[in-house]
């Protein structure tokens, strides 16, 4: 008797599941950019979204680590720009800082959806801009 490896597939020859919506794979990477949008109305799915990235790094294809490292970003570089945005809220163009990010968070998850759907990675995974 052996023991069977969750990563190898099964032994009679049957086709091996699809992977889950947590499990490192297209849906995985569409269910984080769904979170990110949430995250505009509740704020913690960002938080749960990013460590979703963080986990799932690494484990996947090349072109769906491109996602993750792009998420990840999308995270702290959004994070970034919004204590800025509030530092400045007090000279009233915080406001318009918070709205760019807005936008720019928006317009990266959208891009991030396409190429995932696609299944195609993100063109530069490490810009700061989209």
């Amino acid at each position: 008797m052996t023991d069977a490896s969750p990563n190898l597939p099964p032994s009679n020859g049957a086709p091996r599941p699809e992977p889950g919506l947590f499990d490192p794979g297209p849906g995985n990477v569409q269910v984080i950019y769904v979170l990110y949008l949430v995250g505009f109305v509740v704020a913690i799915t960002s938080l749960v979204a990013v460590v979703m990235a963080y986990i799932s790094r690494g484990k996947g294809e090349a072109w769906l680590d491109s996602h993750y490292t792009y998420q990840i970003r999308t995270f702290w570089i959004g994070l970034l720009y919004g204590l800025i945005g509030a530092a400045l809220a007090v000279l009233f163009i915080g406001f318009l800082v918070w709205l760019a990010v807005v936008v720019w968070v928006v317009v990266r998850c959208i891009k991030g959806l396409q190429a995932a759907s696609r299944r195609e990675p993100v063109a530069d995974p490490n810009t700061w801009m989209f």
